[in-house]
């Protein structure tokens, strides 16, 4: 069964700028429903992903943002990444936060 998209003001927002970032309003299509699903995947556990670095790196990344996880570790300012249009994790392996810009998303598992 596949699972059901639901486009919503946020969701429009990560396609746009991904498109503009992009030039592709395909790949801003594809690229926001990714994120939709990481963001899940990470509220509900840990997130398995690669992406590409601003420098050009690529980079395979297991995080969370499950609050069971990551309450221990907010020390938040109240802003989200979102305004910034990225995306962010608790990094597993680095134990710290991370972020991601949302046209780098290249895979999620």
């Amino acid at each position: 069964m596949n699972p059901i998209t639901v486009v919503n003001r946020q969701s429009l927002k990560r396609v746009r700028i991904i498109a503009e970032r992009t030039e592709s309003i395909k790949s801003g299509l594809i690229k926001a429903m990714m994120i939709a699903e990481l963001k899940d995947k990470l509220d509900k556990g840990i997130a398995h992903f690669i992406f590409t670095k601003k420098n050009g790196e690529v980079r395979e990344a297991w995080g969370t943002t499950s609050p069971s996880f990551v309450e221990k570790y907010i020390k938040g300012t109240g802003k989200t990444r979102e305004e910034y249009n990225t995306t962010v994790f608790f990094d597993i392996d680095k134990c710290g936060w991370r972020s991601l810009r949302w046209e780098s998303i290249i895979k999620v598992f």
